[in-house]
Parts: structure tokens; C-alpha cells; sequence
């Protein structure tokens, strides 16, 4: 007993000269984020730490800076027990992009797999960074078309480093392209099948303009053949309505092919039939023509069209209970050899995220062609399904070419790149797009794509956190673009923990000499066995008792003395913090560090853990964040304002401090706005998006033809339609109105949210004058000038009649009143005499 009471002793006594000689100087480094780990896989997992696994070193802290500067010689690991795993990309598949030489316009860049990030002064990779492989490398993409490069990649990655990878985008030329076409055969679409059965020549001609590699398939649905969808009653079942065929839920009619006769026979040959309620069941046969691969026809390298057209909503998941049907869809192909459903009538209808799993494993593009009276509808569904988009279609399907035509236009000149990491990762996408002079955005999308030019990706990969579990810690990352069956598949390993930590390691050793066999060695490190304590494990409760006052649990230069920082007892030279709860700890040789006095913001200490990690009572901020409460954004992505490529930094009227917009205040206008957009004077991004919205909404402007539609506002939003527009001022919103060239006003607001995406809402009719009948108005006048002069001669008629009478009247009556008889004048005479002769009696 007198024996281990000497050796703890002379144990303290060395320790305490090798702090008054000041061998331990990283302790007390707040700066230094390394010298608080305890174990290996905990330093490997802080950035730029190393861990020393030498079972003879004896400074105070085995996780360290290698390049930190050290006081002594007798404090440096050997070079050969230094921990120090590196990031290690290697390059698996990289064949050349199609056409990639010929349309590479990017201004001098040479594009590949590179690597950017930190790393430390001993890394040895396997691809440095200064290094970039072109499309041409890693194999011979001679005879087949490739559109994503480089294909294939394995990446070891350390947590919490962030990495940077480089891959490229073309639109290849003559791309096979496979159409398939799901159409509602309920009674109402009747005209829409004969149309579409007339027109199966020209679609083929016309994607025969974009691609000659084109095919094309056809399948139809009605509805779960059960109540309360359709009538089970025997004549109903036979002929639901007038000219109807029996019901079916969904068949498969046509495998896609180039044989355009055939398709316009299939669907004229198809029947249409009637069901009871409005929706239909095309979800289920949305499932089958996307799962179903080898009956459709989907080939593995084209681009994948799923026209589903109907007048009708749809049913969903929970909607079968209607007809007792309670089984999920378990999204598998259920064809028959006759091409129908064989289980429309014994599972429920898919979910609308189980269609948009289905849909983004099968890279297949969803058009949804839909009458005007449902468009609303689907518009909100293909919100949810990834590479969805909606277009309106005529009452008798008669621009179903063209809106095939523009739809596929409008989603071959885009690219959106997606990932499907987990949680545990983040990967962030930054471009120019077509923009080789400008700046990089942070956006995943680039518009106005045409064959042969190349888009190029940076992508930042970041372990944030290591899964708890082993095998979570390889994962297989797939980064694709939206609707195309190609792909950057990286391979991820997580450099989470240390070999010499798993038991059967050569430094994992149990009961080993240097712990005084009263513990386990790992990685040079001793984890004593219950009731020894000590460095080593030298000292024992029963062998060395509670001293109130040791000298090596006092930090050296200290002026008060005080054990362990107050916060811990010392046992045997060495201390024992105090412990606090689950989250909060207090650590360190002398007690003297903890993970809860840092800064606070928001109430949360340093911001969050996705903004930094409180250690030793200073914020440990993730990359991309910065300040001693790690609130301060470093990027300046969020002050360019969305969707502008090639913007400036706040509109170019403000600072970016923190990630955010600071206005400038100047004598010719005063700034304001998430991104510094607004004045007084300022139109704001009003006329910018005023030429979109009208297209998009309203079919007039000067973008009212489709293909200008299309071709420029990929990067505008498609519209909210609201029946009457208000402005959220929670939202920050920005009201625009204007008045049209038809003379109608129409209004609508745009926002950003909290990803920088904008987002617009405008009224969904315009508001116009009563309509005016020029013609009608000139006819009228003339009309009215002919009946007011007919009316006036009329009146001069009546009038002059009228007086006619009364003279005439007056006439009547002086004459009636004449003493004179009105035959013979009395005051005439007759020119001649005239005498009788008495004697004449008129004889002879």
C-alpha cells in the first residue's frame, strides 16, 4: 500500500513540473477545437484534428492540430502513430459527354471531377485539387449517348469538411424519346378519342422533327369495376350507357413502338365506358404504366413521356374503403397477358407519394393534359410529383399535338439536378448555367438549354453528422437530372471511426501493461476497469484516498488555486467533472471547459447545431457559418436575388453582411427589400415577370404563342390563379398592376420564401370593360339619324296637315255664314240686253 501511495505521488509531483514548465500549452487554446476529444472517432470527426495512438505518449491531449504549433519537442506524436484519415476521391466511370468538345463555350474552364475545400498540410489523395479530369477520361463513350459526366465516383469523407466534386450537362442530339399515352375512356371523352385516333400521324410527325429516335404506346382507364365507382348491376356491367363497352380500371393497349398506324388503330379500336362518380381511377393506371417496364416498353436510355389526359380528378390511397377495398397498393405491376390490372379490384389506389416515388425511380416525365375545368387541380398534384407539369387541353383534344410539342420543349431546354442523400449529408449545387462571365448561384436549375450546350455543376458534399449506426455510414448518392435516366452515382464512405478502436486491433488491447493491467489500451489510450482511475490507471479507490488538495488537479500559473475550475473533485493527480445532464458536459483536464456557456442567438445556443456546436465555452461554427454565436451567414448566395442569373449582389444597391442584404441609404433614392430591389422610383421585378404572367395566365401579351411562352419564362414560376389578389405583408410582398392591349386590368403579387424561391399569385381573370360593337354602334347611328329625319318629316307632315285642316275648317265656316248665295255673283252683269217680245208665243 506505502509502495502505490510513493508511485501516485511521484506521478503527481512529474506531472506537476511538466506544467510548471509549460509542456502542455493547447489546453488553454480556446481556439483549438481538438484538445477537448477524448476518444479517437470523436477527434476524427472535428475538423482538422489528428489523434496520437502511441501508447507512450504522454502528453495532455492525444487529439491535436498538426499545424498547431507546439512548445516542446517531447509534445510531437511520431509520425507513424498520427491518426489523420484523408478525404479520397477516386474516379470510377467518367466516359465523354456527347458532343461535349464541340459545344464546350464555357470560356476557357476545363471541367471534371476536382476536389475544393480544406484539407490539412499531410493529406496524399488520390485526386488532388488541382486536378480536373475532362468528359473524355475514364473510358470510351464512343456508340452510345451520354448526357451526365462523370457516371461514377468513390468518396471517403471525413465529417463535417466540406467537398467539392465537378460534374457536367448537355442536351444530346437526336435523344430517343418514348411517349406513352394513358387516356381517360370514360363517356365524356368519347369525342377526344376520336379526335386523337386522326391525329396519331401528325404527333409522330412532329416528334419526328425533334428526335427520329421516337416511339410511341397508348393505354386507357375508367374506374375500380366495384360500387360506389361503377353500377355492378348485370346490364350495367355489359353497357354502363349508350354505346359504352364494359368497365375495366386500367389496360395496356399498345407497346411502345414506331408503328404510328397501329397506335391510330388501337385507339380507334377502343371502347369508351361510363362510370358513376366524377373521379376516375387514373392513379391506378398512372402506377401500372410507370412500374410496369418490360410491358410497356420503356427503354433504359431515352427520355420518358407519360401523357396522362382526362377531364376528370382522380382518386387517391383511402378512397378504396368507399368500395371495401382497404389492401395498399404495393406498387408493383399487376398486368394480365391481356394488358389489364388484375388487382383494380383488390388493392386501393397509390398515393400520391407512392406515384412520385414510382415516378422519380423510372425518371419518366408526366404530362398531365387536362381540361380547363380540372387544370387547378393538377396543377396543385404535380407540385408533389417530381418533373410533373400540367397543360390545358381542348374540350375535343385538338392541340394535343402541339401541347405535346410545347410541354416537351419546355422540359428538354431545362435542367434540374436532385439527390437522394439522407439527412446526414448536404449537398449544395452552384452554376453559372449558359453564363460563362458571370458569378456562380446557389440553384440547381438552368433554363433556355439547347442541344449541345453544356451546363456545368459544382456540388458541395458534407458529412454533417456520423450515423449512429455502422452501416448507415456507406451510402450510395445519386445525383440525376429530373427526368432522365443518367446519373453521378457517388459511392460515400464516412470517416466516422477509428480501426484501432474495434476489438482484435493491434493497438486494442485488454488488461494491457501500460494501463497497469487495469484497463483496456485503445488506440493509446487507457479506459480503466470499474474502481481504478488515474491516467494509466494507476491508482485505485481503495488504495489511494480522497485527497481535498492535490497540485495536479490545479491549472499551472493559477492565482486562486481552486481544484478542478470548482467544478469537479480530484482523485489521484487527476480530475473528475462533475457531471451535468444528457446534453450538458463539463470537460477537460482541469474541468475547465464545457458545451453550454457559449453564446446564445434566438435562444439557441450557437444558433442551432446546423450553424455550430458549443465547445469550451466557444461557438465551433459549420462551414458556411461564422460569428461568436455562428449567426453570421458566410455565403453571399442569399443576396442575389432568385432566379436573376448573373445578378448582383443585392441588386447591386447594398452590402451582403451575414448572408443578408444591408440597403443603401444614398441622396438619390433609399433602398429597401430582401434583396434591395425596392425604392420609391424603382418598378421592382414587376415588368420582369409581367410578360410571363399574362402568357401563362391569361394567353395574351407578347409571349401569347406557346413556344415564346416556353422558351422564355423557365425561370419565372408558374402562377397562383386567386380570385381576387392581396398582398401579405408578413410576406413581403410586392403588388404589380397593370392594364393589357386588350384594355383589361389584371394585378398580381411576388414573394420569396424562405429557400429564395419566388413565388407569384395573380388574378385568375382579368378584369376588362363590357365588350363594345363598333359595327353595331354605326349601324345604330346611322339607323338613328334615318328615324330622326323620317321623324321629323313626319312631324313637319302632321304639323302642315294639322294646319291645312284648320284653315280649311275656317273656310268652311265663313262661307257658311255668307248672306250671298255662293252660285251667282249679285253684283255681275251681263255684257248683252235681252228683251221679250209679247207678241213672239215661240210658234213659227
Amino acid at each position: 500500500m506505502d509502495q502505490i501511495m510513493k508511485l501516485c505521488i511521484l506521478i503527481t509531483f512529474l506531472t506537476t513540473i511538466n506544467f510548471i514548465n509549460g509542456q502542455i500549452p493547447q489546453r488553454f487554446t480556446a481556439q483549438n477545437p481538438c484538445t477537448a476529444k477524448g476518444t479517437c472517432h470523436e477527434c476524427i470527426q472535428t475538423p482538422s484534428c489528428a489523434w496520437c495512438y502511441d501508447p507512450l505518449f504522454n502528453a495532455s491531449a492525444r487529439c491535436f492540430q498538426p499545424s498547431f504549433p507546439l512548445s516542446s519537442k517531447d509534445e510531437q506524436c511520431k509520425e507513424e502513430f498520427v491518426h489523420n484519415p484523408d478525404n479520397i476521391m477516386s474516379l470510377l466511370s467518367n466516359l465523354e459527354l456527347s458532343k461535349a468538345q464541340q459545344a464546350n463555350t464555357d470560356g476557357g474552364y476545363h471541367w471534371g471531377i476536382g476536389y475544393e475545400g480544406s484539407r490539412n498540410q499531410t493529406d496524399s489523395w488520390e485526386h488532388r485539387g488541382s486536378s480536373s479530369y475532362g468528359y473524355g477520361h475514364g473510358g470510351d463513350g464512343q456508340g452510345q449517348i451520354v448526357q451526365v459526366a462523370p457516371q461514377r465516383i468513390s468518396l471517403k469523407l471525413r465529417a463535417r469538411q466540406s467537398y467539392s466534386i465537378y460534374m457536367g450537362y448537355t442536351q444530346a442530339e437526336d435523344y430517343p424519346v418514348d411517349l406513352y399515352y394513358l387516356m381517360d375512356l370514360s363517356r365524356s371523352m368519347l369525342d377526344d378519342k376520336e379526335k386523337l385516333s386522326s391525329l396519331g400521324d401528325q404527333l409522330t410527325y412532329t416528334m419526328q422533327q425533334v428526335t427520329s429516335n421516337f416511339t410511341l404506346g397508348f393505354g386507357s382507364f375508367v374506374d375500380k369495376v366495384v360500387m360506389p365507382y361503377v353500377s355492378t348491376l348485370p346490364e350495367n356491367l355489359a353497357h354502363p350507357c349508350e354505346q359504352c363497352a364494359a368497365p375495366y380500371g386500367y389496360k395496356h393497349m399498345m407497346t411502345l413502338s414506331q408503328n404510328t398506324p397501329q397506335f391510330s388503330r388501337m385507339v380507334k379500336q377502343a371502347n369508351v365506358s361510363g362510370n358513376l362518380d366524377a373521379p376516375e381511377g387514373g392513379f391506378d393506371a398512372i402506377m401500372q404504366a410507370v412500374v410496369c417496364r418490360n410491358q410497356i416498353g420503356w427503354r433504359e436510355k431515352a427520355r420518358r413521356l407519360l401523357v396522362f389526359s382526362t377531364d376528370a380528378s382522380f382518386h387517391y390511397a383511402g378512397d378504396g374503403k368507399l368500395g371495401g377495398i382497404v389492401k395498399p397498393n404495393d406498387g408493383h405491376c399487376h398486368l394480365t397477358g391481356e394488358g389489364y390490372y388484375s388487382q383494380s379490384s383488390s388493392q386501393d389506389y397509390p398515393s400520391i407519394e407512392q406515384i412520385n416515388l414510382a415516378v422519380k425511380k423510372n425518371s419518366i416525365n408526366v404530362i398531365f393534359a387536362v381540361t380547363g375545368n380540372t387544370i387547378g387541380v393538377y396543377e396543385q398534384l404535380a407540385k408533389h410529383i417530381e418533373g410533373a407539369s400540367v397543360a390545358k387541353l381542348e374540350k375535343d383534344s385538338s392541340n394535343i399535338v402541339e401541347l405535346i410539342k410545347e410541354q416537351y420543349e419546355q422540359i428538354s431546354s431545362s435542367v434540374e439536378m436532385k439527390h437522394n442523400a439522407s439527412s446526414a449529408v448536404s449537398i449544395r449545387f452552384f452554376t453559372k448555367c449558359l453564363n460563362a462571365s458571370g458569378t456562380m448561384v446557389n440553384t440547381n436549375k438552368c433554363g433556355n438549354i439547347k442541344v449541345g450546350d453544356i451546363i456545368n455543376f459544382k456540388i458541395d458534399i458534407e458529412v454533417l453528422q456520423c450515423p449512429k449506426e455502422s452501416k448507415d455510414r456507406f451510402q450510395t448518392i445519386q445525383i440525376y437530372p429530373v427526368g432522365i435516366n443518367e446519373s453521378l452515382i457517388i459511392d460515400l464512405e464516412m470517416l466516422c471511426e477509428c480501426e484501432c478502436e474495434k476489438p482484435g486491433h493491434k493497438y486494442y488491447q485488454e488488461n494491457a501493461p501500460a494501463c497497469h493491467h487495469k484497463g483496456t489500451s485503445i488506440c493509446g489510450k487507457c479506459y480503466c476497469n470499474h474502481g481504478a482511475f488515474g491516467r494509466n490507471c494507476e491508482c485505485t479507490d481503495d488504495e489511494v484516498p480522497k485527497s481535498p488538495k492535490t497540485v495536479g488537479c490545479v491549472p499551472p500559473n493559477s492565482t486562486t488555486g481552486i481544484e478542478c475550475s470548482g467544478r469537479g473533485t480530484c482523485f489521484c493527480g487527476r480530475c473528475e467533472c462533475d457531471i451535468r445532464g444528457p446534453t450538458e458536459s463539463i470537460y477537460g483536464d482541469y474541468c475547465e471547459c464545457d458545451n453550454f456557456s457559449c453564446e446564445r442567438h434566438m435562444g439557441e445556443l450557437c444558433s442551432g447545431e446546423s450553424h455550430g456546436t458549443c465547445d469550451c465555452g466557444v461557438c465551433r461554427c459549420t462551414p458556411g457559418w461564422s460569428g461568436p454565436n455562428c449567426a453570421c451567414q458566410q455565403s453571399d448566395a442569399g443576396c442575389y436575388p432568385p432566379d436573376v442569373i448573373g445578378g448582383e449582389i443585392c441588386s447591386g444597391h447594398g452590402k451582403c453582411v451575414c448572408g443578408a442584404c444591408v440597403c443603401a441609404d444614398t441622396q438619390e433614392s433609399r433602398y429597401s427589400g430582401k434583396f434591395c430591389e425596392k425604392c420609391p422610383t424603382c418598378p421592382g421585378r414587376c415588368p420582369e415577370f409581367k410578360d410571363c404572367v399574362q402568357c401563362q395566365m391569361y394567353q395574351t401579351g407578347p409571349l401569347k404563342d406557346p413556344k415564346d411562352c416556353s422558351a422564355n419564362c423557365t425561370n419565372v414560376p408558374v402562377p397562383i390563379p386567386v380570385d381576387t389578389v392581396t398582398v401579405i405583408e408578413e410576406n413581403n410582398e410586392d403588388l404589380c398592376h397593370y392594364t393589357d392591349e386588350d384594355h383589361c386590368q389584371f394585378s398580381f403579387v411576388y414573394y420569396y420564401d424562405f429557400e429564395r424561391t419566388t413565388h407569384i399569385r395573380a388574378q385568375q381573370e382579368r378584369t376588362c370593360p363590357p365588350e363594345i360593337f363598333v359595327l353595331g354602334i354605326v349601324f345604330g347611328v346611322i339607323a338613328a339619324i334615318v328615324l330622326i329625319g323620317m321623324a321629323i318629316l313626319l312631324l313637319w307632315k302632321l304639323l302642315t296637315t294639322i294646319h291645312d285642316r284648320r284653315e280649311f275648317a275656317k273656310f268652311e265656316k265663313e262661307r257658311m255664314m255668307a248672306k250671298w248665295d255662293t252660285g251667282e255673283n249679285p253684283i255681275y252683269k251681263q255684257a248683252t240686253s235681252t228683251f221679250k217680245n209679247p207678241t213672239y208665243a215661240g210658234k213659227g
